[in-house]
């Protein structure tokens, strides 16, 4: 059913309102511009007491006592109602997400604990005692009815743990992926087509780091896919393009409606057997017919223990980290230099998995202070320099100590202004290449952190210039544990 607002109303004021289209909203718009302007207007000490209220909010309500430790909760408070937008052109955007209350919430904890007090005049839908689970408090929202949850943050112990043990069976697919690949290969060939299908796709999850895909009911989403689910319209087949034979031209929305497009030259049996899928088939049939997500994982957990679609991702983009540091980190290169060189690593790994995003509002302005900025620091060399050289005249025409220091001071301060320069020039390299380039999505769940821990003690470079305080709080267990010898 299309969803139109009116559906919220009550049968009273739809007799009054017949269509939303011919509203005028102009007075809320003014007060929400209004509102948000007056959040910006606060004054130092308005900020302040917000500040001081936060963290006693935080203070009663972020924390919890797991196992005798006193942990941090990440999201203790619930997202207020309001329009939904979704990702992309959602269906469903619009529809109003409802205020969630103390009877819709279910809280989790152990027998022997405080249970919390719901606000007066309320109860909880249920409390249990689930030491099998993470969560603290979980909820269902309306619009897509999906369960939310409470859950520990990410500097957690327990957090921590999952972590790690996610980065180690990806480290656990180095010794079973040529096997794999061998065998995926010799699949292309299978008299069974759901087996072709099958080789087929894991080849695409493997060599593109596609996501799987899940199966979703018409209507209820965006119209985005993965690999399981690609359909027909999805590809296109060129036998010859651009000087490469055997071109695949992917175009396709992924998650979160990011499009998926690429070009990419395959095996010749992948290519014949993507013509086979495509045979008597027109736009909305599945390309994949004889495949399922569930059969795909299935497959793989026969394979090896623990394997899914995702742990390929993990471990191509751990393995595409780490051979680029190793290719583009030159030992003679200065700091700047050397992040560069990192960045531009995970920059390869967030081009892999498609990791897009569009360029920031401020950017053009952004880049025209920065020009700005090494213009004039090259304006400071240059006058730098030439005090410099009216020194050394000065200094050889009258030998003393004192001309001879300003002459050194001279110096050092043109080196300054250098270095200053150097880094400056790479920061506007990095920021125009990461335009449209999300580098934090990979950086935060698909790399092993104990590569860039690593990495950043084997060349002496500040753990604090690759990894924010948010990261290096979710790391902390790669960090202590890493020395400069870690391999993926």
């Amino acid at each position: 059913m299309l969803y139109t607002g009116l559906q919220e109303m009550t049968l009273e004021e739809r007799m009054v309102i017949t269509d939303l289209a011919k509203c005028d909203f102009t007075e809320i718009f003014n007060y929400q511009t209004g509102k948000k302007e007056e959040r910006k207007n606060r004054t130092k000490e308005e900020k302040l007491k917000l500040k001081e209220e936060n963290a006693k909010l935080v203070e009663e309500f972020g924390f919890c006592i797991m196992d005798h430790h006193r942990e941090r909760i990440g999201n203790f408070k619930i997202e207020p109602p309001g329009l939904f937008r979704g990702r992309g052109d959602h269906p469903k955007q619009g529809m109003l997400k409802k205020r969630i209350v103390p009877e819709d919430v279910i809280i989790n904890c152990s027998k022997d604990s405080k249970i919390p007090v719901p606000p007066s005049g309320h109860k909880w839908k249920e409390v249990r005692h689930d030491n099998t689970v993470t969560w603290l408090a979980s909820w269902t929202e309306n619009v897509q009815g999906t369960t939310k949850y409470v859950m520990l943050n990410a500097n957690s112990k327990l957090k921590g743990e999952k972590d790690w043990e996610k980065y180690e069976v990806a480290r656990k697919l180095r010794n079973h992926v040529e096997k794999i690949r061998r065998t995926y290969r010799e699949d292309f060939k299978s008299k069974e087509m759901r087996i072709r299908q099958r080789a087929v796709s894991l080849y695409f999850i493997d060599k593109l780091a596609l996501r799987a895909g899940n199966e979703k009911e018409e209507g209820e989403t965006a119209d985005t896919v993965g690999c399981c689910s690609l359909r027909v319209e999805h590809i296109k087949l060129h036998p010859e393009l651009d000087g490469e034979k055997h071109v695949v031209e992917f175009d396709f929305l992924g998650k979160d409606s990011i499009r998926y497009y690429n070009k990419v030259p395959v095996e010749k049996k992948v290519f014949k057997n993507l013509q086979l899928f495509m045979e008597n088939k027109q736009e909305g049939d599945d390309l994949f017919d004889r495949l399922t997500t569930p059969m795909l994982n299935k497959y793989l957990q026969s394979l090896m223990e623990g394997l899914t679609a995702k742990v390929f991702r993990t471990y191509n983009a751990s393995v595409t980290l780490q051979e680029q540091l190793q290719e583009l980190t030159d030992p003679e290169d200065t700091a700047p230099g050397k992040i560069l060189s990192y960045n531009r690593a995970n920059r390869a790994v967030a081009i892999l998995c498609n990791h897009q995003r569009a360029p920031p509002k401020t950017f053009d302005q952004s880049m025209a202070n920065l020009r700005s900025k090494i213009e004039a620091k090259k304006e400071q060399i240059s006058l730098a320099k030439k005090e410099l050289k009216e020194a050394k005249k000065e200094a050889k025409e009258n030998d003393s100590e004192k001309l001879a220091k300003v002459v050194e001071s001279k110096k050092k301060a043109v080196m300054r202004a250098e270095e200053q320069l150097l880094k400056l020039e790479v920061q506007a390299t990095d920021r125009e290449e990461n335009k449209q380039i999300a580098l934090s999505t990979s950086k935060l769940n698909y790399l092993d952190p104990r590569i860039s821990v690593a990495w950043c003690k084997k060349w002496d470079v500040s753990l604090e210039k690759i990894y924010n305080k948010t990261y290096r709080d979710k790391f902390t267990w790669a960090i202590h544990m890493t020395d400069t010898d870690f391999v993926f």
